[in-house]
């Protein structure tokens, strides 16, 4: 039986690419393997983000505290900085544990971070800084879910709800689309 997701599907299917990117402990960390086997959320944003980054994060926190202890276990909300220059490893730690200490944060090289948002189809611009100091830091604001078996299932956007991610989680973890 085929059960509707709340998010949007991902047409067609997008796998999941190697990534070169840097964890909050500063040890290298590639999305695709350390995610394998699990339900992967993954997410650009940056931690100075006034509105949909920490909605994002705290509403998928919310969902995952609605599930049974195995489900929860067996699923991550991995977050890769969209400004690596102001977001270091420590200071994503600080931010993504205010949601969840479980959660992944990622940085790295420009290059890399960009690297890999392109081959999820993601478009990302480098941060700019204005002349008066403040800084313009562009994102995509969809939260694209992995299955285990690695395959990028549904996007989610800034209008999903909490009941909204919880729905899905089960759905995507049995692969039941």
């Amino acid at each position: 039986m085929t059960v509707s997701l709340a998010g949007r599907p991902l047409n067609p299917a997008v796998v999941q690419p190697a990534s070169h990117l840097i964890d909050t402990n500063g040890s290298p960390f590639d999305v695709r393997s350390g995610t394998a086997g699990r339900l992967a959320f993954v997410f650009f944003g940056y931690t100075h983000c006034p509105d949909v980054c920490p909605t994002t994060a705290a509403d998928i926190a919310a969902a995952l505290g609605q599930q049974t202890p195995a489900v929860r276990a067996r699923t991550t909300f991995v977050f890769v900085t969209t400004d690596p220059e102001r977001d270091s490893p420590q200071t994503m730690r600080r931010w993504l544990d205010q949601f969840d200490t479980s959660f992944i944060g990622l940085t790295g090289k420009w290059a890399d971070i960009a690297g890999y948002a392109a081959a999820l189809g993601l478009p990302v611009v480098p941060p700019e800084q204005a002349a008066d100091g403040s800084w313009l830091v562009q994102h995509v604001s969809r939260v694209t879910a992995f299955a285990p078996d690695g395959t990028a299932r549904a996007g989610y956007f800034p209008s999903t709800t909490v009941a909204d991610y919880s729905h899905d989680i089960p759905l995507l973890l049995e692969n039941r689309l």
